[in-house]
């Protein structure tokens, strides 16, 4: 099966930064490009149920108005949907990608990305959706869902594309971490570009010897590589370094696999994407 490079589009202002860096990441993995737009009725549907509050001489009628007033929102719903996705379409075809499908399905947006996942080479989504687009420092309220569901790389988006000149991967020496370093080494889609190898923790024997370890994989598949070890709490020391070496895409891994973790809420994952300032891959 073809794997391709899957963008979601919505209405949120997050929308012509998934396409552009689907755009990119198409284009830098040599694959095609999939548009997708989820209908989900609960997003789309304003109209109250007022069922329970009706007396019973009016309660047909009402109801028969409700019933055409929620197929006129799940048809505006549906308009919009194509509007957006043939948008999308357009834009990432004038950018250079000739291979672009577009998918309009109904359902659960974790649903739908779950069946297309053996097809998915990569997961472009925005960080915040049309729902959560303005709660700045947060993360969107299917996308830490999407996360812990899916296998697949996935790279979350700012709200406004650059193009990905300086590379940071976030290091703790774990299987997880290590499996991320091996995963990009391997990987066209950062060829060119130099990587800042980053741990958070302190600086001893131990750290550098994992620091050079994981540096050497990287070297040894051809990306300039530096290293950096800083003091202090992950999620903000990392963020920090980000911001002071003018870094355009972070890179790490993703959450634990065991049960237990899958539950804790605040994790370094979900501290990370929060408070980051650029796009991030999260690999698994």
């Amino acid at each position: 099966m073809t794997t391709k490079v899957l963008a979601c589009i919505d209405a949120s202002p997050y929308a012509e930064a998934v396409c552009d860096y689907a755009v990119w990441a198409a284009k830098k993995l040599g694959v095609a490009m999939s548009l997708l737009h989820v209908l989900d009725k609960a997003q789309h549907t304003h109209t109250p149920d007022l069922s329970g509050s009706i007396g019973l001489g009016s309660q047909e009628l009402l109801l028969q108005q409700l019933a055409e007033l929620d197929e006129k929102h799940s048809k505006l719903a549906l308009e919009r949907g194509r509007s957006i996705l043939d948008a999308a379409k357009a834009r990432a075809e004038q950018a250079g990608v000739k291979a672009v499908d577009e998918r309009l399905r109904h359902g659960q947006l974790v649903d739908t990305l779950t069946e297309l996942e053996d097809e998915t080479r990569l997961l472009v989504l925005g960080k915040r959706g049309f729902s959560s687009a303005d709660a700045h420092g947060h993360m969107g309220l299917h996308v830490e869902r999407v996360i812990r569901s899916l296998q697949k790389p996935i790279l979350l988006t700012q709200q406004n594309y650059k193009t990905p000149q300086r590379i940071m991967l976030a290091y703790d020496g774990s299987a997880t971490a290590l499996k991320a370093v091996q995963m990009l080494a391997a990987s066209p889609l950062g060829k060119g570009l130099p990587v800042h190898l980053v741990m958070a923790g302190t600086d001893d024997e131990a750290a550098r010897q994992q620091m050079d370890s994981a540096a050497q994989l990287l070297r040894s598949a051809g990306f300039d590589t530096k290293t950096a070890i800083v003091a202090g709490e992950p999620d903000s020391v990392l963020n920090q370094y980000q911001q002071e070496q003018v870094i355009d895409l972070m890179v790490m891994g993703a959450y634990g696999h065991s049960r237990i973790r899958q539950f804790i809420v605040g994790s370094t994952t979900t501290a990370m994407i929060c408070k980051a300032k650029c796009s991030l891959l999260i690999l698994r």
